[in-house]
C-alpha cells in the first residue's frame, strides 16, 4: 500500500517545481533590455543612465544588450520574437516606432506586437539657421524663405529620419519650397550648415546646443508646447503662430505584445519612480531630454497617434522610401 500510495503522488511531486516556478516573484533574473543602436552614443546613455537605477527600484539587474542596424529592425525583431515573460524589453523611441513605419514598409507592426510599458523623456527639435543668415526669428525667416524661391536648401540626418520630417512639415503649414540635402548623420549636416553650403535644418536639441552655444549656428524656436529648461528664452513654434506644432525625439520602453498585465503595471510602476528623481533629470539634461511619466495606456496611445501623424505627412508629401 505504501508503494502504491507513493506511485500514485509521483505526478504530483514532478508538476510541483513547476508550480513553484510560476509563483516565483517577478523579476527573479536579471532583465534584458535591448537597446537599437550602437554602444556609445546618447540613446546607449539613456538606456544605461535609466536602467542603472530601474534595476535598484527593481532589486534586479539589467544586461543591456546593444543591436544596431537596419534602423531599428533588427531590435524590434528580437524583442517581438522574446518571451512575453518581462525578461526582454526594448528601448522603443521615434524612430522604431514612429518615423520608420511610417516611411517605409518595417516587418513588424509598432503597435500590435508590442507592450508598451512607459516613457522615458523626450528632447524638442530646434530650427537653426547658419550665423551669417539674416534672420533673427521665425517671422523673417518664413519671409527670406518666400523671397528666395528655390534657392533655400536645408539639411537632414537622413532619408524619413524626424529631422527630415519636422522639416517637411514645417514647409507644409509655411506653403513654401526649401531644398532637401540629405546627409548620413547629423555630424556631416551640421558641418555644412555652418559651412553655409545649406541654410537651416531641423535637428534634435542635443545635437544642436554645442553649436548654438558657439554662436555656429542661430536657434529660432523649438518644437513641442513649452519652451525647454535650458533654453527659456528661446520660444516655441506653438508662440511663434504654428499652433500644436510638434516633433520630439522621444525614448521609451517596450516589451513583447501579450506581456502579463501585473507584471507591465509592476515595470511602469518602478519606471515613474526612477523618472520622477531630480538625479536623473539632471543626469538625462546632458541630452537636453525631460522625462515623462506616462501609464502603460498613455504610452500606447501616443505611440499610436505619433505613427499616425508621421504616417499622414509621409502619404501629403509623397516620401515613401521603398519605392
Amino acid at each position: 500500500m505504501k508503494r502504491r500510495t507513493l506511485l500514485q503522488a509521483a505526478p504530483a511531486l514532478v508538476l510541483a517545481p513547476g508550480l513553484a516556478q510560476s509563483q516565483v516573484a517577478y523579476p527573479a533574473k536579471p532583465i534584458r533590455y535591448i537597446v537599437p543602436v550602437a554602444a556609445g552614443g546618447g540613446s546607449d546613455m539613456v538606456g544605461r543612465t535609466v536602467t542603472e537605477r530601474w534595476g535598484q527600484q527593481l532589486k534586479q539587474s539589467f544586461i543591456v544588450d546593444n543591436q544596431g542596424g537596419g534602423g531599428g529592425v533588427i531590435a524590434c525583431q528580437a524583442t517581438i520574437r522574446a518571451p512575453a515573460d518581462g525578461y526582454t524589453l526594448m528601448q522603443g523611441y521615434v524612430a522604431t516606432h514612429g518615423t520608420s513605419p511610417a516611411t517605409r514598409k518595417v516587418p513588424y507592426d509598432p503597435v500590435k506586437d508590442f507592450s508598451a510599458i512607459g516613457m522615458i523623456g523626450a528632447t524638442p527639435n530646434v530650427l537653426v539657421v547658419n550665423a551669417a543668415l539674416p534672420v533673427k526669428t521665425v517671422k523673417e525667416f518664413i519671409e527670406y524663405v518666400r523671397k528666395n524661391p528655390g534657392r533655400i536648401s536645408y539639411g537632414s540626418a537622413g532619408q524619413g529620419s524626424l529631422t527630415h520630417l519636422t522639416m517637411e512639415l514645417f514647409k507644409q503649414q509655411i506653403q513654401s519650397f526649401m531644398v532637401h540635402i540629405p546627409y548620413r548623420g547629423i555630424a556631416p549636416a551640421f558641418t555644412d550648415l555652418i559651412g553655409g553650403q545649406t541654410q537651416a535644418m531641423f535637428p534634435g536639441l542635443a545635437a544642436a546646443i554645442p553649436h548654438i552655444r558657439s554662436g555656429r549656428v542661430r536657434p529660432l524656436a523649438v518644437t513641442g508646447l513649452q519652451r525647454h529648461p535650458q533654453f527659456k528664452d528661446l520660444p516655441t513654434l506653438d508662440e511663434s503662430g504654428f499652433k500644436g506644432f510638434d516633433a520630439q525625439q522621444w525614448y521609451g520602453v517596450v516589451g513583447p505584445a501579450g506581456m502579463p498585465a501585473p507584471i507591465v503595471r509592476q515595470l511602469n510602476e518602478t519606471l515613474a519612480m526612477v523618472l520622477r528623481s531630480p538625479e536623473l533629470r539632471e543626469k538625462l539634461s546632458v541630452e537636453a531630454i525631460e522625462p515623462q511619466v506616462m501609464s502603460p495606456e498613455q504610452f500606447a496611445a501616443f505611440i499610436k497617434a505619433d505613427i499616425e501623424r508621421w504616417t499622414q505627412l509621409a502619404r501629403d508629401r509623397k516620401i515613401q522610401l521603398d519605392s
